[in-house]
Protein backbone atom coordinates (compact mmCIF):
# COMPACT_ATOMS: atom_id res chain seq x y z
CA UNK A 1 0.00 0.00 0.00
CA UNK A 2 1.65 3.34 -0.64
CA UNK A 3 3.10 5.48 2.46
CA UNK A 4 0.93 7.92 1.86
CA UNK A 5 -2.54 6.15 1.94
CA UNK A 6 -2.77 6.99 5.96
CA UNK A 7 -6.65 6.65 6.43
CA UNK A 8 -8.07 4.32 8.14
CA UNK A 9 -8.84 1.34 6.03
CA UNK A 10 -12.27 -0.08 6.41
CA UNK A 11 -11.53 -3.68 7.15
CA UNK A 12 -9.74 -4.05 3.70
CA UNK A 13 -13.39 -3.74 1.84
CA UNK A 14 -13.13 -3.63 -1.49
CA UNK A 15 -15.46 -2.03 -4.01
CA UNK A 16 -16.70 -2.62 -7.53
CA UNK A 17 -18.35 0.53 -8.97
CA UNK A 18 -20.62 0.07 -12.35
CA UNK A 19 -19.81 2.89 -14.78
CA UNK A 20 -20.80 1.28 -18.37
CA UNK A 21 -24.01 3.27 -19.03
CA UNK A 22 -24.49 5.57 -22.00
CA UNK A 23 -26.61 7.54 -20.05
CA UNK A 24 -29.09 7.59 -23.19
CA UNK A 25 -31.82 9.44 -21.29
CA UNK A 26 -29.19 12.40 -20.94
CA UNK A 27 -27.78 13.04 -24.48
CA UNK A 28 -29.55 16.69 -24.25
CA UNK A 29 -27.73 17.58 -21.44
CA UNK A 30 -24.58 15.45 -21.28
CA UNK A 31 -23.84 13.79 -24.63
CA UNK A 32 -19.85 14.09 -24.93
CA UNK A 33 -19.05 11.28 -22.23
CA UNK A 34 -20.45 8.38 -20.03
CA UNK A 35 -23.10 8.79 -18.00
CA UNK A 36 -21.19 9.20 -14.06
CA UNK A 37 -18.56 11.55 -15.75
CA UNK A 38 -20.84 13.99 -16.18
CA UNK A 39 -20.36 17.27 -14.74
CA UNK A 40 -21.29 18.15 -11.13
CA UNK A 41 -20.58 20.71 -8.60
CA UNK A 42 -16.85 21.35 -10.86
CA UNK A 43 -16.26 17.26 -10.85
CA UNK A 44 -17.80 14.42 -12.33
CA UNK A 45 -20.16 12.77 -11.22
CA UNK A 46 -18.34 10.19 -10.75
CA UNK A 47 -15.18 11.56 -8.68
CA UNK A 48 -17.72 12.78 -6.07
CA UNK A 49 -18.79 8.67 -5.46
CA UNK A 50 -14.97 7.69 -5.26
CA UNK A 51 -14.52 10.48 -2.66
CA UNK A 52 -17.34 9.28 -0.53
CA UNK A 53 -15.96 5.73 -0.28
CA UNK A 54 -12.79 7.46 0.94
CA UNK A 55 -14.31 9.10 3.32
CA UNK A 56 -15.48 5.64 4.40
CA UNK A 57 -12.22 3.92 4.67
CA UNK A 58 -12.50 2.35 1.00
CA UNK A 59 -9.48 2.89 -0.73
CA UNK A 60 -9.22 -0.06 -3.67
CA UNK A 61 -11.99 0.23 -5.75
CA UNK A 62 -12.14 -1.24 -9.61
CA UNK A 63 -14.35 0.40 -12.17
CA UNK A 64 -17.00 -1.71 -14.21
CA UNK A 65 -16.90 0.86 -17.52
CA UNK A 66 -18.13 0.10 -21.45
CA UNK A 67 -19.16 3.08 -22.84
CA UNK A 68 -16.12 5.25 -23.93
CA UNK A 69 -13.83 3.60 -21.00
CA UNK A 70 -10.84 5.69 -21.95
CA UNK A 71 -12.00 8.48 -20.87
CA UNK A 72 -12.65 7.37 -17.29
CA UNK A 73 -9.79 6.00 -16.77
CA UNK A 74 -7.37 9.07 -17.99
CA UNK A 75 -8.96 11.26 -15.97
CA UNK A 76 -8.71 8.94 -12.76
CA UNK A 77 -5.40 7.23 -13.96
CA UNK A 78 -4.61 4.68 -11.19
CA UNK A 79 -6.44 6.76 -8.30
CA UNK A 80 -3.41 8.01 -6.82
CA UNK A 81 -4.84 12.00 -6.97
CA UNK A 82 -7.98 10.78 -4.78
CA UNK A 83 -5.14 8.48 -2.73
CA UNK A 84 -6.65 5.61 -3.81
CA UNK A 85 -5.72 2.33 -5.51
CA UNK A 86 -7.89 2.48 -9.26
CA UNK A 87 -8.42 -0.49 -11.59
CA UNK A 88 -10.60 -1.05 -14.57
CA UNK A 89 -12.69 -3.87 -15.90
CA UNK A 90 -13.80 -2.94 -19.24
CA UNK A 91 -16.74 -5.36 -20.66
CA UNK A 92 -16.03 -6.05 -24.49
CA UNK A 93 -20.10 -6.10 -25.14
CA UNK A 94 -23.19 -5.21 -22.79
CA UNK A 95 -22.60 -7.95 -19.94
CA UNK A 96 -25.43 -6.12 -17.40
CA UNK A 97 -24.89 -4.92 -14.06
CA UNK A 98 -24.53 -8.76 -12.85
CA UNK A 99 -21.96 -9.54 -15.84
CA UNK A 100 -19.77 -6.52 -14.89
CA UNK A 101 -19.20 -7.11 -11.64
CA UNK A 102 -18.90 -10.65 -13.05
CA UNK A 103 -16.20 -10.03 -15.13
CA UNK A 104 -14.89 -7.56 -12.28
CA UNK A 105 -14.40 -10.67 -9.76
CA UNK A 106 -10.81 -11.13 -11.08
CA UNK A 107 -9.55 -8.02 -9.83
CA UNK A 108 -11.32 -8.29 -6.08
CA UNK A 109 -9.42 -10.37 -3.52
CA UNK A 110 -12.02 -10.67 -0.58
CA UNK A 111 -15.73 -10.79 0.56
CA UNK A 112 -18.01 -9.80 0.63
CA UNK A 113 -17.44 -7.10 -2.46
CA UNK A 114 -18.94 -3.61 -2.02
CA UNK A 115 -20.94 -3.01 -5.01
CA UNK A 116 -22.38 0.75 -6.21
CA UNK A 117 -23.71 1.99 -9.57
CA UNK A 118 -22.23 4.64 -10.52
CA UNK A 119 -24.96 6.98 -11.46
CA UNK A 120 -26.42 7.56 -8.33
CA UNK A 121 -25.66 8.54 -4.51
CA UNK A 122 -27.16 8.08 -1.60
CA UNK A 123 -25.08 8.41 2.07
CA UNK A 124 -24.68 5.68 3.66
CA UNK A 125 -22.65 3.73 7.18
CA UNK A 126 -20.68 1.35 6.21
CA UNK A 127 -20.24 -0.65 9.51
CA UNK A 128 -23.29 -0.39 9.94
CA UNK A 129 -23.97 -2.54 6.61
CA UNK A 130 -21.18 -4.43 7.02
CA UNK A 131 -22.88 -5.38 10.59
CA UNK A 132 -25.92 -6.19 8.99
CA UNK A 133 -24.70 -8.52 6.53
CA UNK A 134 -22.82 -10.35 9.07
CA UNK A 135 -25.52 -10.90 11.82
CA UNK A 136 -27.66 -11.71 9.15
CA UNK A 137 -25.68 -14.07 7.20
CA UNK A 138 -26.54 -12.61 4.40
CA UNK A 139 -25.87 -13.36 0.69
CA UNK A 140 -26.79 -9.64 -0.46
CA UNK A 141 -27.57 -6.74 1.82
CA UNK A 142 -28.93 -4.03 -0.27
CA UNK A 143 -28.60 -0.54 1.05
CA UNK A 144 -32.31 1.40 1.06
CA UNK A 145 -34.00 4.05 2.03
CA UNK A 146 -37.43 5.99 1.63
CA UNK A 147 -38.64 8.49 -0.85
CA UNK A 148 -41.28 10.05 -1.54
CA UNK A 149 -41.99 8.57 -5.40
CA UNK A 150 -40.80 4.80 -5.56
CA UNK A 151 -42.20 4.31 -8.91
CA UNK A 152 -38.41 4.56 -10.83
CA UNK A 153 -36.47 2.51 -8.34
CA UNK A 154 -36.35 -0.84 -7.68
CA UNK A 155 -38.33 -1.18 -4.39
CA UNK A 156 -39.22 -3.80 -2.09
CA UNK A 157 -41.12 -5.28 1.09
CA UNK A 158 -39.45 -6.18 3.74
CA UNK A 159 -39.89 -8.71 6.98
CA UNK A 160 -39.77 -7.23 10.74
CA UNK A 161 -36.30 -9.09 10.43
CA UNK A 162 -35.16 -7.01 7.49
CA UNK A 163 -34.99 -10.09 4.96
CA UNK A 164 -36.54 -9.04 1.69
CA UNK A 165 -39.99 -10.80 0.95
CA UNK A 166 -40.44 -9.19 -2.47
CA UNK A 167 -38.07 -7.74 -4.43
CA UNK A 168 -39.95 -4.72 -7.37
CA UNK A 169 -37.26 -3.83 -9.78
CA UNK A 170 -39.90 -0.93 -11.25
CA UNK A 171 -43.78 -0.04 -9.69
CA UNK A 172 -45.85 1.48 -12.63
CA UNK A 173 -47.99 3.32 -9.81
CA UNK A 174 -46.72 6.12 -8.03
CA UNK A 175 -46.37 6.64 -4.57
CA UNK A 176 -43.61 6.19 -1.43
CA UNK A 177 -41.43 3.02 -0.76
CA UNK A 178 -38.19 1.78 0.28
CA UNK A 179 -35.96 1.63 -2.92
CA UNK A 180 -32.85 -0.08 -3.81
CA UNK A 181 -30.12 2.73 -3.14
CA UNK A 182 -27.73 1.24 -5.22
CA UNK A 183 -25.18 0.49 -2.77
CA UNK A 184 -24.78 -3.86 -1.79
CA UNK A 185 -22.93 -5.76 -0.05
CA UNK A 186 -22.15 -9.45 -2.07
CA UNK A 187 -20.80 -12.49 -1.05
CA UNK A 188 -18.47 -13.50 -3.69
CA UNK A 189 -19.86 -17.46 -3.94
CA UNK A 190 -23.33 -14.80 -5.24
CA UNK A 191 -21.20 -13.56 -7.96
CA UNK A 192 -19.23 -16.66 -9.10
CA UNK A 193 -23.22 -18.18 -9.72
CA UNK A 194 -23.95 -15.37 -12.23
CA UNK A 195 -24.11 -17.02 -15.96
CA UNK A 196 -21.68 -16.07 -18.63
CA UNK A 197 -22.03 -15.33 -22.13
CA UNK A 198 -24.79 -13.40 -21.76
CA UNK A 199 -26.23 -9.96 -20.21
CA UNK A 200 -27.24 -10.56 -16.19
CA UNK A 201 -28.90 -8.13 -14.08
CA UNK A 202 -28.60 -7.75 -10.91
CA UNK A 203 -31.80 -6.28 -10.19
CA UNK A 204 -33.96 -8.53 -12.63
CA UNK A 205 -32.20 -11.63 -12.22
CA UNK A 206 -30.09 -12.40 -9.56
CA UNK A 207 -31.61 -10.30 -6.69
CA UNK A 208 -35.06 -11.60 -7.26
CA UNK A 209 -33.64 -15.35 -7.27
CA UNK A 210 -32.61 -14.78 -3.33
CA UNK A 211 -35.55 -13.91 -1.68
CA UNK A 212 -35.84 -15.97 0.98
CA UNK A 213 -32.67 -17.10 0.48
CA UNK A 214 -30.10 -14.49 1.99
CA UNK A 215 -31.08 -11.53 0.39
CA UNK A 216 -31.38 -8.57 3.46
CA UNK A 217 -31.71 -4.97 3.64
CA UNK A 218 -29.92 -2.48 5.73
CA UNK A 219 -31.55 0.61 5.73
CA UNK A 220 -30.72 4.63 5.85
CA UNK A 221 -32.66 7.67 6.13
CA UNK A 222 -30.64 9.76 3.74
CA UNK A 223 -32.10 11.15 0.56
CA UNK A 224 -31.10 9.17 -2.59
CA UNK A 225 -30.19 10.86 -5.93
CA UNK A 226 -30.34 8.92 -9.17
CA UNK A 227 -29.02 11.45 -12.25
CA UNK A 228 -30.59 9.21 -14.63
CA UNK A 229 -32.87 12.00 -16.25
CA UNK A 230 -32.42 15.74 -16.98
CA UNK A 231 -34.80 16.46 -14.51
CA UNK A 232 -32.79 14.64 -11.58
CA UNK A 233 -29.66 15.85 -13.01
CA UNK A 234 -30.79 19.14 -12.71
CA UNK A 235 -31.05 18.45 -9.11
CA UNK A 236 -28.06 16.96 -8.41
CA UNK A 237 -25.60 20.13 -7.31
CA UNK A 238 -28.31 21.13 -4.75
CA UNK A 239 -28.08 17.99 -3.66
CA UNK A 240 -24.17 17.52 -3.25
CA UNK A 241 -24.50 20.80 -1.57
CA UNK A 242 -26.73 19.36 1.19
CA UNK A 243 -24.88 16.16 1.20
CA UNK A 244 -21.69 18.92 1.55
CA UNK A 245 -23.37 20.48 4.88
CA UNK A 246 -23.97 17.03 5.94
CA UNK A 247 -20.27 16.44 5.69
CA UNK A 248 -21.19 13.28 4.17
CA UNK A 249 -18.23 14.61 1.38
CA UNK A 250 -15.53 17.12 1.55
CA UNK A 251 -15.60 19.77 -0.49
CA UNK A 252 -11.94 20.83 0.16
CA UNK A 253 -10.35 18.21 -1.68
Amino acid sequence: MPEHLTREISDDIEAVVLVGGKGTRLKSVVSDRPKPMAEIAGKPFLEWILLGLQDRGVIRVVLCSGYMPEFIEDYFGDGTDLEMQVSYSVDPYPLGTGGAVLRALEHVSNTPILVLNGDSYCDFDIEYLKRMHQNSKASVTIWTTEVEDAHRFGSMDLAMDNSVIVFHEKRATLGPGVVNAGIYLIERAVVNDIPTGRAVSLETEVFPGLVGNGLYSARGDAPFLDIGTPESFAMAEEFLATARQRKAINIER
